[in-house]
């Protein structure tokens, strides 16, 4: 069988006589995934929100380090603002219209998937944090908004 011992290489972009199409780099197969990437399948709409609410769960487990992380994370991201405690009076404030205090009922209501979705995408007036922040760390901000929650509702 010397045809097998010696088998001729296609370049990429040439003609190829041995597949249907005549093309030598093929399409991949419907639904694959690049490594290294995890879809996120869902859209910026109330729904699916509500949606990402029930599906998601917190996979970092909590602990003083990720509490110290995703009050850092806050800090650099979300305080300028959400202010400090989460109240809805960041120093950007009287310059854009005032977010939504974190002991609002509706936001005291939200699951953990539901906040991790509006960190991923927005909502209204707040922009994707998608591209500034990790998958993990828009978790780690997830606990720590939740503590903040948790601690002004005891004040």
């Amino acid at each position: 069988m010397p045809d097998m011992v010696h088998s001729h290489a296609y370049e990429s972009y040439s003609v190829n006589p041995v597949t249907s199409d005549g093309k030598t780099m093929q399409a991949p197969v419907t639904g694959t995934v690049p490594r290294g990437f995890l879809p996120f399948p869902f859209q910026a709409t109330p729904e699916d929100a509500l949606r990402a609410g029930e599906e998601l769960f917190n996979p970092v487990p909590p602990s003083e380090e990720v509490l110290a992380r995703g009050q850092h994370l806050y800090e650099a991201f979300c305080l300028v603002c959400h202010g400090e405690t989460g109240a809805g009076d960041g120093p950007l404030v009287p310059k854009i219209p005032t977010p939504p205090s974190y002991r609002s009922a509706a936001l005291l209501k939200m699951k953990a998937g539901q906040i991790y979705h509006v960190i991923t995408l927005g909502k209204g007036n707040m922009s994707s944090y998608a591209s500034q922040v990790s998958r993990r760390d828009r978790w780690k901000i997830v606990h720590y908004v939740q503590h903040l929650q948790q601690t002004e509702e005891s004040q």
